[in-house]
This record gives structure tokens, C-alpha cells and sequence, in this order.
């Protein structure tokens, strides 16, 4: 085909290309179903796996968003990190797991072990800590800094919990903000505290 600067070693790695060009596939099946998507890293075995037209992403893991399809400028580093990401775009995950079950959600930063792990469509989340906002779905704008922070929340927005556990049994409750250790831990569904 007609694809140019790109560079392939595994087993099936870049195996679909036709026109793309200044992708790097390492590992088995890596960018395997890439046909026009550019700019592409992928390294590790299935990463970017799926990958057909995005282009501008990173994955580096095994299986490191291995069903985006058409999800651009994502950057994902550990193993299943953002592993269910289809078109979720300006991604950034690091830590394993991290974002694993992310399918839509755009503009989410994530590190730390299982952080933000079961995010669907929530966007526009920061996270960090090992799992900081665990459950959370599809819950959007918020703010976890700590282990375990806002570890609870499933759909809840605009809350800001810093300091480990902050804010961890908050599931639904809205406009929150717990800062030190534990703080508003035992907040559940009420809203606007501070």
C-alpha cells in the first residue's frame, strides 16, 4: 500500500495498514487494525489494537487501549490502561488499569493504580491516586487528589476531595469539597458541603 515512515515488529503489528504514515507498533497485534490512523505509538502486546482511523495516541502496556477505534491525541501508559476507550479523546492515563473501562469520557488526566478504573463517559476529571475515584462512571469535573479520594462516586460532579479518603463514600452528592485527610468521608448523597 501507499503508507509511509512506520515502523512495525511483532506479530501482526500494523497488519491492516493501508495509507497511514509516522506510526511505531511494537508487540503482538499492536495498531494490528490500523488502516489510515497517523502519529500512532503503540507498545505492547494489543495495544491501540483496535486503532483504525485516530490518530496522535500513546499507548504503552499490554493491552494499553486495546479497542479505541477512533479516540485521538489519548495518551495511556500501563498494562489495560484505558482498555476499553473507543472514541474518547485527550485522555491521559498512567498506572495500571488506569481508566481501563473509559469508552467516551474526554478530557480526563488519571494516575495511579485503578484510578478513575470503571469511568465510562465522565469527563473532565482529574485524578490521582491509587484508587482515586474507582467507581466513578459518569460523574464529570471533578477533582480526586489522594488514595482513595472520592472512591465511591458513580455519577456524582463538580466535587473536589484532596487527602486520602477524601470525600471516599460520596456516591451521587454533587458540589463537595473535602481537603485533608478523610475529610467529608462520611458524606454519601448530600450536597454543597464544604
Amino acid at each position: 500500500t501507499t503508507g509511509s515512515d512506520n515502523v512495525s515488529y511483532g506479530s501482526q503489528a500494523l497488519y491492516s495498514n493501508t495509507t497511514a504514515t509516522n506510526n511505531s507498533a511494537f508487540g503482538r497485534q499492536a495498531l494490528c487494525k490500523n488502516t489510515t490512523g497517523g502519529a500512532n505509538t503503540a507498545l505492547g502486546a494489543f495495544a491501540l489494537c483496535a486503532n483504525t482511523t485516530a490518530s496522535n495516541n500513546i499507548a504503552i502496556g499490554n493491552s494499553s487501549m486495546k479497542v479505541n477505534t477512533t479516540g485521538y491525541i489519548n495518551t495511556s501508559a500501563g498494562n489495560n490502561s484505558m482498555k476499553n476507550n473507543t472514541t474518547g479523546a485527550d485522555n491521559n492515563a498512567v498506572g495500571n488499569q488506569v481508566l481501563k473501562f473509559n469508552t467516551t469520557g474526554y478530557q480526563n488526566t488519571a494516575m495511579g493504580t485503578f484510578a478513575g478504573r470503571s469511568n465510562t463517559e465522565g469527563y473532565a476529571n482529574a485524578i490521582y491516586g491509587y484508587n482515586a475515584m474507582v467507581t466513578n462512571q459518569t460523574g464529570s469535573n471533578n477533582v480526586a487528589i489522594g488514595t482513595n479520594s472520592l472512591a465511591a462516586n458513580t455519577t456524582a460532579s463538580n466535587n473536589t476531595a484532596v487527602g486520602g479518603g477524601a470525600l471516599a463514600s460520596n456516591t451521587t452528592a454533587i458540589s463537595n469539597t473535602g481537603i485533608g485527610n478523610s475529610a467529608g468521608s462520611d458524606v454519601t448523597t448530600g450536597k454543597e458541603n464544604t
